[in-house]
């Protein structure tokens, strides 16, 4: 099977960002909530976003700058106030989550529009989302200017909210089938992450002992 060779340094940003969001998948949504210096709760998804480290637990969100390069409600109120929320995705707030992606205006509670409730952070200023199924209070631990266009913002977790029936607090291991996560494809596809399964990851014997049997059978 032949490849495309696509140069990057030849793509459009536009045609660069359909390739990403076309085979990077499917991306967790960060649902993310902050609180201008107003008081303002603002709420919206992004699907640039990721773990990167447990020790210290630290998270990635790439956020786009408006058209006219200003920042959008999420990094202004981040570099306000120096924290925000991430919360996850389930199916059963998938269509709320589409509300908060509406383009409201600054003033506008993106969670009163969805019908959703703020619960005060524990450890930070902007609140979570009470139905989400997981929340993570973050402070704003660095940000990286990698353009004109768009910013990535490491968070700090300082605190987490799982609902009781997702996680066991004895071995800190999380039902996958109960959280139900929604991750993002591309254009305005989702997908859900139920279709699951389990794929040890062998040892070098194994690996080697595979090998040796595939060369004695002639494969």
């Amino acid at each position: 099977m032949t490849h495309h060779a696509l140069n990057f340094a030849d793509l459009t940003p536009r045609e660069a960002y359909k390739v990403m969001i076309g085979t990077i998948v499917p991306r967790p949504i960060a649902w993310v909530t902050t609180v201008s210096t107003e008081g303002v709760v603002n709420a919206a998804p992004y699907s640039f976003f990721g773990c990167l480290s447990a020790d210290p637990p630290i998270i990635a969100l790439g956020v786009e700058n408006k058209p006219d390069r200003s920042f959008k409600d999420t990094a202004r109120n981040i570099r306000m106030t120096e924290c925000f929320t991430i919360n996850m995705v389930d199916r059963a707030t998938l269509e709320a989550m589409a509300v908060t992606a509406a383009a409201f205006d600054p003033e506008v509670d993106e969670l009163a529009m969805a019908g959703l409730t703020a619960v005060p952070g524990v450890k930070v200023a902007s609140p979570r989302i009470a139905e989400a199924p997981v929340a993570f209070e973050c402070e704003r631990y660095i940000g990286i200017e990698i353009s004109s266009a768009r910013e990535i913002i490491l968070g700090r977790i300082v605190m987490a909210h799982v609902r009781e029936d997702i996680i066991d607090l004895k071995t800190y291991y999380s039902d996958h089938a109960r959280l139900d996560a929604i991750g993002r494809m591309g254009g305005n596809g989702y997908a859900g992450t139920t279709d699951y399964f389990d794929l040890a990851t062998p040892s070098v014997d194994q690996v080697l002992a595979t090998l040796s049997g595939a060369k004695a059978s002639g494969g």
